[in-house]
């Protein structure tokens, strides 16, 4: 997603008094006040996920992910979220390429008791052998559920792992299944001493609070863990590719899909880099909304697809990014008609351009805004907790509008020629299998974990 979560900017919420502070042990906090309502969102990001994998071990941070409501000595399973509930808020975690990230939604008062419940869990862990036994097949099952029995996102799956030969967002968040199943408790609780220490975490607090009464508060109950010593991570880049690659999937289902993506920049410099704002733009004209291109030109149009998507992610730890298309053709057309139409729709921008009223919308799109996202408290924290976790600051919001104001149709159409060329393009389709009718697992889109 962009800088924003695919969120628009929003003038409304940077003007909101955003403090951040550091405590002893090296635990950061970001606190954005928002009086509009009382209720708060408090999020624990840990700078840990897939790309901190190692081969043999795939899986193992959203294996923790789920360890992490087993239960703690003060809290046993399964309590953590019975005493939310019943505090009447809302609460969840979820594993990222980049992170891990456990939240709570709740009434203003409610906030003491998220941050001892969340300090706990951090430093004092319950790990169990019988606890794991359980819940490993409940994320063997999960892989099943999410990834094999859904033929686009046995597709993605395999995209990944072709696009990135090296790099480690090759391989899928959820694991693979042999690693989940050679899987120790032993696994899970290496990885849990090895990341999750205050020293490698951002608390994100976001609602009706005063900055300085969550300070006191994290201090009161984070202030007391330990932080230790991380390892070193090395830097992880993947080779430039070198010609064309494909791979098909065969899988059970109604359609064939195609899925394509070229290397491009991430984020690098907020200040100085240029590419990533205008492959952020590009991405608006390609699929910004109903008047995009690819969705006038080949769905409403010519109608050789059904549906059609572009979709490009600057931020990102692992400093790579790729942008991405995808696309069901219409009953009738094939995946290499359907291609050859978005590779025609990418040459035209590449020899003529994008016009001026194109960039005008998107960036009016992009910065103006649905009122509705740009109003949700549980959004900011995110955009504050993901940039702070990729290794940027919060700051960085304040100057992205202009940044992409800044942008040129020139500089689109140049990221466009420079990237978006065949020796740098891999190509994955799905060549749909007959359903077998007493096949009862669910086929269709990925659920986005």
């Amino acid at each position: 997603m962009s800088l924003l979560l695919g969120l628009s900017f929003s003038p409304l919420a940077m003007s909101a008094e955003v403090q951040e502070f550091k405590l002893d042990n090296g635990l950061k906090i970001v606190v954005q006040e928002d009086h509009r309502a009382p209720v708060v969102v408090s999020q624990v990001w840990y700078r840990a996920g897939a790309l901190d994998e190692v081969n043999g071990k795939t899986g193992v941070a959203h294996v923790l992910e789920h360890m992490m409501f087993k239960g703690t000595k003060a809290v046993p399973a399964g309590k953590f979220s019975r005493l939310i509930a019943a505090a009447g808020g809302k609460e969840n975690a979820f594993t990222a390429q980049d992170q891990t990230t456990y939240f709570q939604q709740l009434e203003k008062s409610n906030l003491p008791l998220s941050m001892k419940l969340e300090a706990d869990r951090m430093a004092n862990l319950n790990l169990t052998d019988e606890e794991f036994a359980k819940e490993i097949k409940v994320v063997m099952e999960e892989r099943r559920w999410r990834t094999e029995d859904k033929p686009q996102s046995k597709v993605t799956e395999q995209f990944n792992s072709t696009i990135y030969h090296v790099h480690p967002y090759g391989r899928p968040v959820v694991g693979w299944m042999n690693d989940l199943e050679n899987m120790t408790a032993d696994d899970a609780r290496e990885w849990y001493k090895t990341w999750y220490a205050p020293n490698n975490a951002t608390l994100v607090v976001v609602g009706d609070v005063n900055a300085q009464e969550v300070l006191k508060l994290a201090k009161q109950y984070f202030g007391p863990l330990k932080p230790h010593a991380l390892p070193a991570r090395k830097p992880q880049v993947e080779p430039e590719q070198k010609g064309e690659r494909r791979v098909v999937v065969k899988a059970q289902a109604k359609l064939p899909y195609v899925l394509m993506g070229f290397h491009v920049p991430s984020l690098q410099d907020a200040d100085k880099d240029v590419e990533p704002y205008a492959l952020e733009i590009l991405a608006g004209v390609l699929n910004g909304n109903a008047s995009a291109r690819l969705n006038q030109n080949l769905v409403r149009q010519s109608q050789i697809a059904v549906d059609v998507d572009a979709a490009y992610d600057m931020v990102q730890r692992g400093r790579q990014s790729i942008f991405v298309l995808d696309a069901t053709p219409s009953e009738g057309k094939s995946v290499a008609e359907l291609e050859a139409a978005i590779l025609n729709e990418i040459e035209k921008i590449k020899t003529g351009g994008v016009t001026e009223e194109e960039l005008q919308r998107v960036k009016a799109q992009v910065i103006a805004a649905d009122v509705y996202q740009r109003d949700s408290m549980f959004y900011q924290a995110m955009q504050i907790g993901n940039l702070e976790t990729a290794g940027f600051s919060w700051r960085i919001l304040k100057g992205y509008p202009a940044k992409l104001q800044a942008v040129t149709a020139e500089q689109v159409q140049a990221v466009a020629k420079k990237y978006f060329n065949k020796d740098n393009l891999t190509v994955a389709t799905l060549d749909p299998q007959p359903i077998d009718p007493n096949d009862n697992t669910p086929k269709g889109k990925p659920h986005v974990h």
